[in-house]
C-alpha cells in the first residue's frame, strides 16, 4: 500500500549531512511507489511560539506564517520523518520552532509512523541520545504514534562527509521499507 510519507528537514544548511539523508530516504520511499514530501525548515518562515494559546480556539495559530501549511501536511501524513543535526545534544532552532508550533494542532495529528534522522560530528550514540529524546518526546504526545526507525549519522561535520557513510545505505533500506 502507497504512503503519504512527509520529511521535515532541519538543517540550515542547504547540502548538510542530515539533508543528504533525507534525499537519500526519500530515493528509497519513492522507489517502493510511496509519495515523499519533502520540505527543507530552512526554506520556511517559521516564527517561534508565543504561548499566547489563541491555537486553542479552533488550532488556528495567531501567528500567520509558513507553519499552517506544514501542520496541514503533518495531519494528511501516513508517515512522517524528522531530521536535525545535534545542536548542543539537542534538535537545531528550525526542527525546535516547528515542534512547538505543532501545539496548535497536536491533538489532531494522530496515528502517524515516526523516523528520526540525526547527524553529529562526534563519532557515538551518546551524543544523540538527548535529540533522539526530543523527537520521542514530540511524538509520545500525539496519540497513537509509532516510531519505525531512528538514523544515526555519525563523525561528520564538513558538507557532504556523511555520502560514504553507511547511514547513506540505511536511510535508503529504510525509506524502501517504510
Amino acid at each position: 500500500m502507497s504512503k503519504h510519507i512527509l520529511i521535515l528537514a532541519g538543517s540550515p544548511r542547504k547540502n548538510g549531512n542530515s539533508a543528504a539523508l533525507c534525499r537519500e530516504f526519500a530515493r528509497g520511499a519513492e522507489e517502493s511507489g510511496h509519495r515523499v514530501e519533502l520540505i527543507f525548515l530552512r526554506d520556511k518562515k517559521i516564527g517561534y511560539c508565543l504561548a499566547c494559546y489563541h491555537c486553542k480556539s479552533g488550532g488556528v495559530c495567531a501567528i500567520k506564517d509558513d507553519m499552517a501549511e506544514i501542520l496541514d501536511a503533518m495531519n494528511v501524513a501516513d508517515v512522517i520523518v524528522m531530521a536535525s543535526p545535534v545542536y548542543f545534544y539537542s534538535v537545531d532552532a528550525q526542527m525546535k520552532a516547528l515542534i512547538d508550533r505543532a501545539v496548535a494542532q497536536w491533538l489532531t495529528i494522530k496515528n502517524k509512523e515516526f523516523y528520526y534522522i540525526m547527524t553529529a560530528a562526534e563519532d557515538t550514540d551518546t551524543v544523540m541520545d538527548c535529540t533522539l529524546e526530543c523527537f520521542r518526546g514530540f511524538a509520545r504526545c500525539l496519540e497513537g504514534s509509532r516510531e519505525r526507525g531512528v538514523i544515526y549519522g555519525k563523525g561528520v561535520y564538513a558538507p557532504g562527509e556523511i555520502l560514504d557513510k553507511p547511514a547513506m545505505r540505511e536511510a535508503y533500506a529504510m525509506g524502501r521499507e517504510a
